[in-house]
């Protein structure tokens, strides 16, 4: 597996697209496959907004880190779990869990795999240097480098 080449400031550019493709009404369109995540920062203490593909499993919404734990959001969910998220036309405060079991990362990959085979498999490939369809080891080793965040709704009393 080579290092990962990935430009990330194009990221961020695409990342504003979907921030303000939600703030014009599309939520319902774009949510399908990204939502809008809101952190405190670590330092500044201001909210910030991150979009970031998810997956819904038993009604938590899970959410991969491919920089890990160095993920500036995963570090401001270190510092303080509260959030907020905007999916589709939903938006709910909740609390995030960060995981970095390699096994349930792995998991996690499996099956958004199933779920979004071409769009995940083009990831594996240009991204992890991975086959579009990586074994389970390869999972593994991956999820070595990567974080897992749970975001579970909070109840309303």
């Amino acid at each position: 597996m080579g290092a990962i080449s990935f430009d990330w400031q194009r990221m961020k550019n695409i990342q504003q697209i979907h921030r303000v493709l939600y703030a014009l009404g599309l939520g319902p369109i774009v949510g399908k496959i990204i939502l809008l995540l809101t952190t405190t920062g670590r330092k500044s203490g201001q909210p910030r907004v991150t979009p970031l593909q998810y997956e819904e499993i038993d009604g938590a919404y899970y959410l991969g880190a491919a920089r890990g734990l160095q993920a500036d959001w995963v570090r401001n969910l270190q510092a303080n779990p509260k959030v907020e998220v905007w999916v589709k036309a939903r938006r709910f405060r909740g609390s995030a869990e960060v995981v970095t079991d390699p096994f349930q990362i792995a998991d996690f990959l499996e099956v958004r795999l199933d779920r979004h085979p071409r769009m995940v498999g083009l990831m594996m490939e240009r991204v992890h240097h991975l086959s579009k369809r990586p074994t389970r080891a390869q999972l593994e080793e991956l999820a070595q480098t990567e974080a897992l965040v749970i975001v579970r709704p909070e109840e309303i009393g």
